[in-house]
């Protein structure tokens, strides 16, 4: 989370490891292809284009930005995704948001990963809303399933009160 006030609630997802990891990667291989290049194989041009071109690719798929912005004053919360290639946004009122729950898949060999969902129950965007498309492991999912629910539940506390 970046901010937690009674009015606002943004929750990000900044997945620096891998966005590092797969930058090593592009570095690693075009440095070798010069390396080849510059022993005298011309050949190196391919090595470095190809593996340095496999490293961008899954750099512009795997590594996306998400910022989910919960706004009490305007009644509104906004899900934004950006990549190499763009972003988008989309919005849903803040009302028609029951809760957010942790999905989880467990691979063959036992694994569990996580992502979190935004439960809607009502209306026209019924269904489960997820904040991140990839599922991934560490307790990051379920402490911001946490803060969603804790906050929604303050937000909606909160004008009970004044109603």
């Amino acid at each position: 989370m970046t901010t937690d006030t009674p009015d606002l609630l943004v929750v990000d997802d900044k997945p620096l490891f891998l966005g590092i990891m797969l930058i090593v990667f592009i570095l690693v291989f075009v440095a070798a292809g010069l390396m080849i290049v510059m022993s005298g194989e011309p050949l190196g041009i391919l090595f470095g284009l190809f593996g340095g071109g496999m490293g961008l690719a899954a750099f512009a798929v795997f590594v996306r930005r998400v910022q989910v912005v919960f706004h009490g004053p305007e009644g509104y919360v906004e899900l934004r995704r950006r990549n190499l290639f763009g972003g988008s946004r989309m919005r849903h009122d803040l009302n028609e948001i029951a809760r957010a729950e942790i999905e989880e898949s467990r691979s063959n060999e036992g694994g569990a990963t996580w992502r979190v969902v935004l439960v809607i129950e009502e209306g026209q965007s019924v269904g489960r809303h997820p904040i991140t498309l990839a599922y991934s492991n560490g307790r990051g999912h379920h402490r911001a399933a946490e803060a969603i629910n804790r906050w929604l539940d303050a937000a909606r506390g909160h004008a009970r009160r004044e109603a």
